[in-house]
């Protein structure tokens, strides 16, 4: 597990289409994902951007097994858990081969510690209703409701 560099972004595109994709139904392609305007703001021009940073977790160099990833929004164009232009959303995504083993709160954790280190006042998301390992992961690293967006709550957590 290792801070996310600017050439990780190539392993990081799988695991971007399963956040969207965290249902497995094979709905979200990269295609589809760079397409629409709202997800595509989570990937234009990635680690280029101030505030751009995350944690990943390879096995042995191979593929990507999860990460957690994370970006400054603007109130102009936020992403889906915005709170404030200097909190950080952050998104995570464990491959569905290494899900199960813990690894996707070992991630969160070294992602806030990360952050923390920063300098960041605080970290957002969003999680989608029935997403309910995402949400038990976010709760019991703290993270707490702070509103609603359609069918997802906005989560915060205070650095």
């Amino acid at each position: 597990m290792r801070p996310i560099a600017d050439a990780d972004w190539p392993a990081l595109r799988p695991l971007l289409v399963a956040s969207m994709d965290w249902r497995g139904t094979g709905e979200w392609t990269w295609e589809r994902a760079i397409a629409d305007a709202h997800v595509s703001r989570y990937a234009a021009q990635w680690g280029h951007r101030a505030g751009d940073g995350g944690v990943l977790a390879r096995h042995d160099g191979g593929a990507a097994q999860g990460a957690v990833w994370w970006r400054l929004f603007t109130a102009d164009a936020p992403g889906y858990g915005f709170v404030a232009e200097d909190v950080p959303e952050l998104g995570l995504a464990v491959s569905l081969e290494s899900r199960g083993r813990g690894l996707g709160p070992r991630l969160l954790r070294a992602a806030i510690a990360h952050a923390r280190e920063s300098g960041h006042p605080a970290l957002s998301l969003s999680v989608e209703d029935g997403n309910e390992a995402a949400r038990r992961i976010y709760e019991s690293a703290g993270f707490v409701v702070m509103g609603r967006e359609g069918s997802s709550d906005t989560m915060v957590l205070a650095l």
